[in-house]
């Protein structure tokens, strides 16, 4: 086996996140060979070499588990939290392994959050090369202009950088005049959504992701937690390695002769219509 970052190691034997994999080191805790190591970037070989962590070997590597969390508003997506805010530790205590959240959902906002110990999995849907979809309902103070929406669509320019295009639509008009949309982004950037809509001077009241990638909350309660099935796991590495997930189980035909290979489109936008034509909307007191 090569050499590894021993914060890698430890998160991947389930020991801790790789954050505080690298607090573990920095505090010399971890030994090589007898020998004691500081450094976060330090490698080492576990097959070769006797890495201890407080004097104890590490524990074997556990089985790769992956979860769902229907996470509710008003929950922080860490372990712990120094003013003692409600997190996410309380809905991993039935979770046999250890598991670390792919991304983060800010405190006020609920929804779908991926649960696993495959850090390679995860660092593959997180990573921005990826543009992994994530889809959001949103309310939003007052209805938004043809104009906000083609802004939000095309990308809209932050103080860290423009945004990447997004699929936004109206789904359902208030009585009080605010609107449910719904968004679909291809970034992770801290509250993303929030200042997106901020800029276009409609400021969010209510957030909740639907979607990650090719995985949906379904009917799932809010707060509860179920293990994703195997042709869901295969699905999410289909996508994170940019491959259709529809393809899964279906034979490849080889190309030959006067057959035509069609590009897949990286990223679509919907194209809005200019005509003046009401689109018929429904009411509800949501």
């Amino acid at each position: 086996m090569a050499e590894i970052r021993l914060a890698k190691l430890l998160a991947a034997r389930g020991i801790a996140s790789r954050r505080e994999a690298e607090n573990m080191i920095r505090e010399g805790r971890l030994s090589v060979n007898g020998e004691r190591v500081e450094h976060p970037g330090t490698t080492a070989d576990p097959e070769r070499d006797a890495i201890r962590l407080d004097g104890n070997h590490l524990p074997d590597q556990p089985p790769r588990v992956y979860f769902m969390l229907n996470k509710p508003r008003g929950v922080l997506t860490t372990r712990k939290d120094p003013e003692g805010r409600p997190s996410i530790e309380e809905y991993l205590e039935k979770i046999p392994h250890r598991v670390e959240p792919v991304g983060r959902l800010d405190f006020d906002t609920a929804g779908l959050i991926l649960l696993t110990n495959d850090g390679e999995l995860a660092h593959q849907l997180t990573h921005p090369s990826g543009e992994i979809p994530k889809r959001y309902m949103v309310k939003v103070w007052k209805e938004p202009s043809e104009k906000a929406l083609e802004r939000l669509e095309k990308g809209v320019h932050l103080e860290d950088g423009k945004t990447a295009p997004a699929k936004v639509r109206i789904r359902e008009l208030t009585d009080q005049g605010n609107a449910w949309m719904e968004v679909t982004v291809t970034e992770g950037r801290n509250r993303l959504i929030r200042r997106m809509f901020e800029a276009v001077g409609h400021p969010v009241s209510k957030l909740r992701r639907e979607s990650f990638g090719t995985i949906g909350l379904g009917g799932l309660d809010r707060g509860e937690v179920r293990p994703l099935s195997g042709a869901e796991v295969q699905r999410l590495r289909d996508v994170a390695a940019g491959r259709n997930p529809n393809r899964q189980g279906k034979r490849r035909v080889k190309k030959g002769k006067g057959f035509a290979v069609a590009k897949t489109k990286k990223r679509m936008v919907p194209k809005r219509k200019k005509s003046k034509k009401k689109v018929d909307r429904k009411r509800s007191n949501r």
